[in-house]
């Protein structure tokens, strides 16, 4: 692709390394983060030091925490806040917006509403924004993208025009994107996979082996294609980078930061501590209460998410969690 303008609105880990690929490719970045110190502190250091430190960054043409200067003339705006944040960052974001194509790449499901982040894109901005939107997900630790390490990942839209623009906007020599029209599988995959990493690190963390490792990621998957078989995802998409991919990465990874609360849980931490020690958003511990909550309102069973549930916000003991899932009903495998 030649030469475009994009605007990426947070400058967490995740939106410094895709700014980082962007600006690689030889685009014009806007940077856009929250507050002005964190803006001029990667100006003046080359560095994200609050999110991922010691590793120099390609420099964007702007990092700004004026919103209205970072959206001003771009072609395609990338959405990476918090997917709490985003109904909020995209509100400010609506009076300066276009007919730019809008890349979401925040992974989660709002609480409260129950929307996942295109739901929060349409609903913020008007409905002609569907057909601009692109969700940009898979198996993608922040850390070793900016390294330039091989990723692999997936660019989802119901226009396939908007998907290959996202993907060539991407692609590289360490940077493969796939494209597909299946949203809501991907979106899916992306947010509910961190319930289960959760749920993996807690595992890890009683040290109840791998065996009980496997299974549970096995048995998480079964119940992510049962919640977006619902909303007429397709089950080969969830078994694709978005899916089983990510699942993999974010229950077994060193980096992810679900896992490592729910280690921390595991080994005898309050739920409270273990997250609040962490330096990044967990993302799965908001996901959680929004997927319990949508498998009772659609009566989709989903065991697993709701162990996760009840150790996050119900103060049930781990130990506890384990035996209750362990003493359900026998029953056939099954996937829908």
């Amino acid at each position: 692709m030649s030469r475009a303008a994009v605007t990426v609105l947070g400058a967490g880990s995740w939106g410094t390394a895709l700014a980082d690929v962007l600006v690689r490719n030889g685009h014009e970045v806007r940077l856009w983060a929250r507050d002005e110190a964190h803006a001029a502190a990667i100006r003046e250091a080359g560095v994200n030091e609050r999110y991922l430190p010691g590793i120099e960054l390609a420099r964007p043409h702007a990092i700004t925490s004026d919103i209205e200067a970072a959206l001003g003339g771009t072609r395609f705006v990338v959405s990476v806040c918090p997917s709490h944040a985003v109904r909020a960052v995209l509100t400010r974001a609506a009076p300066h917006l276009e007919d730019q194509i809008l890349i979401s790449a925040s992974k989660g499901i709002e609480v409260g509403t129950r929307r996942r982040m295109s739901e929060v894109i349409v609903e913020t901005l008007g409905d002609a924004a569907s057909s601009r939107t692109v969700v940009l997900s898979g198996p993608s630790f922040a850390e070793e993208l900016l390294r330039r390490l091989p990723t692999a990942v997936v660019a989802a839209s119901r226009r396939e025009a908007h998907a290959l623009a996202v993907q060539s906007l991407f692609r590289n020599g360490y940077f493969r994107v796939y494209t597909q029209p299946d949203v809501d599988g991907v979106e899916l995959g992306g947010a509910l996979k961190n319930v289960i990493a959760l749920g993996a690190g807690i595992s890890d963390g009683l040290e109840l082996g791998s065996n009980a490792r496997a299974a549970l990621i096995n048995r998480g998957l079964a119940e992510i294609v049962r919640l977006a078989k619902h909303f007429g995802a397709r089950e080969t998409t969830l078994g694709g980078l978005a899916g089983l991919g990510d699942l993999v990465l974010t229950c077994t990874g060193r980096l992810s930061r679900n896992r490592s609360a729910g280690l921390a849980i595991g080994s005898g931490r309050r739920p409270s501590e273990a997250i609040g020690e962490m330096e990044q958003v967990v993302e799965g511990v908001r996901t959680a209460r929004a997927a319990y909550e949508l498998s009772r309102q659609l009566d989709v069973e989903m065991p697993i998410t709701s162990a996760v549930y009840s150790i996050l916000y119900e103060d049930v003991a781990p130990r506890a969690a384990l035996a209750r899932l362990m003493a359900r009903e026998p029953k056939p495998e099954r996937w829908g």
